[in-house]
């Protein structure tokens, strides 16, 4: 048995990505021809031993007489443009192989064939033939993949090996490998470090302090953390949350449990928003580390918790247990690492924590689940109570009249445009274009955008006296605005339902009514129409992965945004589940 492929075999497949033996598998023909000879005629294209009586050349064609051995008929075949090669392998090979389609007792165009009695397997690759058989030969044995079900294990050879001609299309075993291969590479990948030590602290008395109950989501990753921090080993969780699912206090709580942590975050306005509820529900000294604000290296070293922004990369921090990461994807794998390390003791790292409120689809949670621990915040503190419409030109007059109406009543508006500039290629209006409309109609009116250096003074001066604010997908996460009750998409079909659903989620966070207006110019869009229906991330990233069948999933080494090509992971949760009950297994 063959564990592994040999380097020099490596190397050959190097084109094809190929790292194992299970990756060379799953290099599927790309077509199979049944060279089988059989005693009769059929309608279909069959392979005939024929012996050439002779030929004829014709102006446009040439004629072959040949008498079909297996079949016992004389018919002819007919070549047109025939190259002199042939013409040579027909007067050097009284008796060959042929394969084409008998038709008024002729053959046309028949393609000689040089293996019989068998289905030949095609291979299209980056990689000649020729190199790629002889390695599939050698590696996909059913003794090497004896470590899989004995079923699978079967189909996957035959697969390659066939006796009859296998149907590839939607092929459970193609799947269950495919799937079964990538968990068993993420598991490899999950790295187990030391802690620098086990965290212990009863977490009761600050849950009971409280002004208000967690939600079960909440309550059940607290206890998931509180389990992984009581350990001597390295904490890797990522807490994944839908919009508003209550993540800041979940932070609070892991904080409130270590003597000393950190929470980085992407802004300085996330970063202030945190610190401020980090003050109000935490008794100790908490210091908020960003390039504007006020600190020494004795704030650092005695605060129990640190709250920055990318600032924090460039102080001298003190050791701590915990180091907590807001909206992690908007963090490199090297930032997110040189933190740990900032904050160790030699190998000894601190426990780890990750924040997105980027909901993924369960199949991803699940597969993911094998290279780091996931929580999963569905629930929210309140339901939500947002009205999202698919608009067009012919609705502006009421969208107008909704502005108007949530002004009135001292509420706040965020209309988003999809570019700041014109462009000549883009059908939607610009920030640029539109902003002496809104100008020209309503006081209070803010503009903001990822380019413009006073972006966070504008968001906070919005937020304090603002009616609306013009911006780009630069609001989608950040700052929290309690008035804010309506948000406008313009060109909301050119956008994901991922950032989509971000966008929305900043509208009335406290309880109030919503209103979300989808602006486009395909009002019939079954995309938006599907979004517009449910209010619930986790359904949302569903929803998006149908539409775009993506691999993208947790951010850092391993994201690739691949797709894989026979696992779907909108129908085979069951197959993933089985392919992981299986790996456990084979891991007791």
């Amino acid at each position: 048995m063959i564990q592994n492929i040999e380097k020099n075999d490596l190397e050959k497949l190097s084109k094809l990505h190929i790292t194992n033996i299970y990756d060379l598998a799953l290099i599927v023909p790309n077509r199979y021809e049944n060279n089988i000879i059989h005693n009769f005629i059929t309608n279909n294209e069959q392979t005939f031993q024929a012996k050439i009586l002779s030929f004829t050349k014709h102006p446009k064609f040439t004629k072959v007489k040949a008498h079909l051995l297996n079949v016992d008929i004389i018919t002819d075949l007919i070549y047109f443009n025939i190259k002199p090669w042939q013409l040579k392998q027909f007067s050097t090979n009284p008796t060959i192989y042929i394969k084409g389609i008998i038709k008024n007792n002729q053959i046309v165009q028949p393609k000689v064939v040089y293996e019989v009695n068998k289905i030949s397997v095609i291979y299209k690759t980056a990689i000649n033939s020729k190199t790629l058989k002889p390695l599939i030969k050698k590696y996909i044995t059913l003794e090497n993949l004896s470590e899989l079900p004995p079923k699978i294990a079967k189909e996957i050879y035959n697969i390659h090996f066939p006796t009859k001609i296998p149907n590839l299309e939607n092929n459970y075993a193609l799947k269950w490998l495919e799937i079964y291969n990538h968990i068993k590479k993420l598991k490899t990948k999950k790295r187990i470090y030391p802690a620098i030590k086990p965290i212990k602290k009863d977490i009761t008395p600050f849950i009971q302090k409280l002004p208000f109950e967690l939600t079960n989501s909440q309550k059940q990753t607290l206890q998931d953390i509180q389990k992984d921090l009581n350990s001597t080993i390295q904490a890797r969780r990522v807490i994944i949350g839908d919009v508003g699912s209550g993540k800041t206090i979940i932070m609070l709580a892991s904080a409130y449990m270590a003597n000393k942590s950190i929470i980085m975050c992407p802004t300085s306005i996330l970063a202030n928003q945190i610190y401020e509820e980090a003050c109000k529900y935490l008794d100790e000294k908490v210091t908020l580390v960003t390039q504007k604000s006020k600190f020494n290296d004795e704030d650092l070293e005695n605060s129990k918790l640190l709250v920055g922004t990318h600032a924090l990369l460039f102080q001298k921090l003190p050791e701590v247990e915990l180091v907590m990461v807001d909206e992690q994807h908007r963090f490199g794998t090297k930032q997110r690492e040189q933190i740990a390390r900032m904050t160790s003791q030699g190998k000894n790292l601190p426990h780890f924590l990750q924040f997105s409120a980027t909901p993924i689809p369960r199949t991803q949670a699940l597969i993911y689940s094998n290279f780091v621990n996931i929580s999963l915040m569905k629930d929210l503190p309140f339901k939500k109570d947002i009205t999202t419409f698919v608009i067009n030109k012919t609705d502006f007059k009421d969208l107008i009249t909704r502005i108007k109406t949530e002004i009135f009543q001292n509420n706040q508006i965020i209309i988003v445009y999809p570019l700041v500039e014109e462009s000549k290629n883009f059908n939607y209006q610009s920030l640029d274009e539109a902003k002496d409309f809104w100008f020209k109609h309503f006081d209070k009116v803010y503009l903001t955008h990822g380019k413009d250096k006073n972006k966070e003074k504008t968001l906070e001066e919005f937020k304090n006296y603002g009616n609306i604010l013009l911006t780009t997908t630069v609001i989608e996460v950040g700052i929290s605005l309690p008035r804010l009750t309506t948000i406008v998409i313009v060109g909301a079909e050119r956008m994901g339902l991922a950032t989509l659903h971000q966008l929305r989620g900043r509208v009335a966070r406290y309880g109030q009514k919503g209103y979300c207006y989808l602006f486009t110019h395909q009002k019939n869009n079954n995309r938006l129409h599907h979004f517009a229906n449910t209010l619930d991330g986790f359904k949302i990233a569903e929803l998006d992965l149908a539409y775009r069948k993506s691999g993208d999933l947790l951010d850092g080494s391993i994201q690739s945004g691949k797709s894989f090509q026979f696992f779907d992971e909108v129908n085979d949760e069951h197959i993933l589940f089985e392919a992981k009950q299986y790996l456990g297994s084979q891991n007791e």
